[in-house]
């Protein structure tokens, strides 16, 4: 996903986590547009506090689609799901350095927002790390 089309859904007022995962159900068949903006809907901005990234989250919930296990005992499924976790991890944080929005915004989350806006990092580091989450959960989805 080119920087210029999650732009324009920040723009729409959908969070990373929302773009990510609605990008990832749309290219990999894992569920409808509507059910995938409402499910990531809580998840934006490290869950509105700093936490795990949004678009960190909406890769895990793609992951999660696919490979999660669903029924009791499922133990094979459930260790297939922490490794593609593990994987995605890895080389997510190979790109970006950490997978917590406070550490990769640089910022406290929600407390420093308006110096996370003047920053401009909402429109430039952002975008890059949606379209980074996008493409690394892309080849965990594709493995």
């Amino acid at each position: 996903m080119e920087k210029e089309q999650i732009l324009q859904q920040f723009s729409q007022g959908f969070d990373c986590s929302q773009v990510v995962l609605t990008h990832l159900c749309d290219k990999h068949s894992l569920a409808d547009e509507q059910t995938a903006k409402k499910v990531s809907a809580c998840f934006g901005g490290g869950m509105w506090g700093g936490h795990v990234c949004g678009a960190v989250a909406g890769a895990y919930m793609a992951l999660g689609m696919k490979y999660g296990h669903s029924t009791p005992g499922a133990t094979q499924e459930k260790q297939q799901t922490i490794g593609k976790i593990a994987e995605f991890n890895t080389r997510f944080q190979e790109k970006q350095g950490s997978i917590v929005c406070e550490k990769l915004l640089g910022y406290k989350f929600p407390e420093d927002m308006e110096q996370i806006l003047a920053s401009g990092k909402l429109t430039t580091l952002c975008p890059q790390i949606v379209a980074d989450a996008i493409e690394v959960a892309g080849e965990c989805l594709k493995e």
